[in-house]
């Protein structure tokens, strides 16, 4: 591999876990392999979906590095790239909370059907951040203006619990774009104060594991007040996994370019010592990503420190390449590849499309096969979008 080339396996790890966030949410119905789903919460164990979405969240971290420090090298000032990091926190809460609401319209109070609804959220959020690159700037202010107009008059009329006891839209656990926003935010900041600086990072690193330890043991209860809308943050957990990913991408970004098999041996070793260190935390804590653990987020740092290791040997080290390219559109374009399916999901359920018809079959293998299917054709699907102008960018 050679110096100063873009770290092409960040855009593959990122696609793959779309992927399989896009799979496993396609496949969480009865009849299929246990180890392929959710576990319960309760549940001192995981399966694969339990790994996705941290390993999404260490992407995450990952890219935050690299993103801060292009738009610094582009002029933007520490104040600049601050306000952007707030813009964009507040867009993924914004669209995560929409998300999380859906299934708790009542369509009789609120006057219009749970898919029709969820059609409407998703086109407003694609007029609002889609990323205009070929209309005139009147109109694409037009788009955005009809945009936020549309999730105020969706939100408006949302209604949710029954006629006696009438609810509106709640943060809730903040959706899981949410969860990432709440991520990015503690990442970016720590960034800004740590710079470069692996050992300061690192402090923060030990002081999110902490708190995820703290939390699960209840020391953090007299912060409930505030939990509502911090809740993520004080609990630990996800800030734990995106800074892991941070910390990762530091070590990248410092001994590669000194030396490369210095940098697989420490990577090997790490995900290693993740693994192992969340072994051991099973002692008190079950394996749960329900309830957060960390013994749960260690296992799964460690796994996706492994499987980023193997990927840049394969991609970036013996440069064999080829063979990821159908995963590259959606590493780059991952907010557009991971919301466009879902108005699929509404059309198809709006008309009763027979076109999820695989999910109804006694074979596990149909089942199975039919999700892996409906994956790659979303990721495809994601990329025609792009190629004709609708790419979302926060």
């Amino acid at each position: 591999m050679k110096k100063g080339n873009r770290v092409l396996s960040i855009d593959i790890l990122r696609g793959l876990t779309l992927f399989l966030m896009l799979f496993v949410n396609d496949l969480y119905v009865p009849g299929v392999p246990q180890w392929l789903v959710h576990t319960k919460a309760d549940f001192d164990g995981m399966g694969l979906a339990d790994w996705v979405f941290p390993g999404f969240l260490f992407m995450v971290g990952m890219a935050v590095p690299f993103a801060i420090q292009s738009r610094l090298k582009m002029g933007d000032t520490t104040p600049r790239v601050l306000v952007h990091i707030f813009i964009r926190t507040i867009s993924l809460l914004i669209i995560g909370v929409f998300m999380m609401n859906v299934s708790r319209l009542n369509t009789e109070i609120s006057g219009i059907s749970t898919d029709l609804w969820a059609v409407f959220v998703y086109i407003s959020v694609f007029l609002v951040w889609n990323q205009y690159q070929k209309l005139n700037q009147s109109l694409t202010i037009i788009l955005k203006v009809a945009g936020v107009a549309g999730l105020v008059v969706l939100a408006a009329v949302f209604r949710s619990g029954t006629p006696e006891n009438t609810g509106w839209m709640t943060t809730g656990w903040w959706g899981i774009l949410g969860l990432i926003g709440w991520g990015y935010f503690v990442a970016a900041i720590v960034y800004l104060i740590c710079k470069d600086n692996l050992l300061r990072t690192s402090v923060f690193w030990i002081l999110f594991f902490a708190l995820n330890i703290l939390s699960q043991l209840g020391l953090t209860n007299f912060l409930d007040p505030v939990k509502p809308v911090f809740g993520v943050i004080i609990s630990g957990n996800v800030p734990l996994i995106v800074l892991t990913g941070m910390v990762f991408s530091l070590l990248l970004r410092n001994l590669e370019r000194e030396n490369i098999k210095k940098f697989i041996i420490t990577g090997v070793l790490l995900g290693i010592f993740m693994l192992v260190a969340g072994f051991v935390l099973r002692n008190w804590f079950i394996i749960s990503k329900i309830q957060g653990t960390p013994s749960w987020a260690m296992i799964c740092n460690g796994i996706s420190i492994l499987v980023f290791m193997v990927l840049y040997f394969v991609i970036d080290v013996l440069g064999l390449k080829n063979w990821s390219v159908i995963f590259k559109p959606a590493g780059q374009n991952s907010l557009t590849t991971y919301l466009a399916p879902d108005i699929l999901y509404h059309f198809i359920w709006m008309f009763s499309i027979p076109v999820l018809f695989y999910k109804h079959s006694e074979l596990q293998w149909v089942v199975v096969s039919g999700s892996v299917i409906w994956a790659f054709a979303m990721i495809g699907f994601a990329a025609l979008l792009s190629k004709i102008g609708i790419r979302l960018k926060l």
